[in-house]
């Protein structure tokens, strides 16, 4: 009898080790997938970005990517401080009439975690908003 109840409880652990695992597979695989649309988000706000900058440059000198991005580091530094600065990717570009309504947002991946930084443009000076 006892031979029996060792039994059904070793059966019943496994039935749960075999659910939890296969729950652990089902959550890995869910979070891929997430992950993967997230990326595939991410690069076509890029490529929109960089669409609108070329064309943004092409009509008004002022939107110089190394300028654009070299305020954005400044901007950086300014609201965090002294943090490395891992990855800087330009996802929006707001080109109004003028030049004083313009507009460009930044994602900043830096050592302590992921940010947006918007700069805008005064007198032809890109600075945090």
């Amino acid at each position: 009898m006892t031979f029996v109840a060792v039994s059904t409880v070793g059966l019943i652990l496994l039935v749960l080790g075999a659910l939890v695992l296969l729950l652990a597979i089902g959550g890995y695989v869910a979070a891929e997938r997430r992950q993967r649309s997230r990326e595939r988000e991410l690069l076509e706000q890029l490529q929109t970005a960089d669409r609108a900058l070329a064309q943004a440059h092409a009509s008004d000198k002022g939107w110089e990517r190394s300028a654009l991005e070299t305020a954005a580091r400044r901007a950086v530094a300014e609201r965090f401080g002294d943090v490395d600065v891992q990855a800087l990717q330009l996802v929006q570009v707001i080109d109004r009439p003028g030049v004083d309504a313009d507009q460009a947002v930044f994602r900043v991946q830096t050592t302590d975690g992921e940010h947006r930084i918007t700069l805008g443009r005064t007198g032809g000076v890109w600075a945090a908003v």
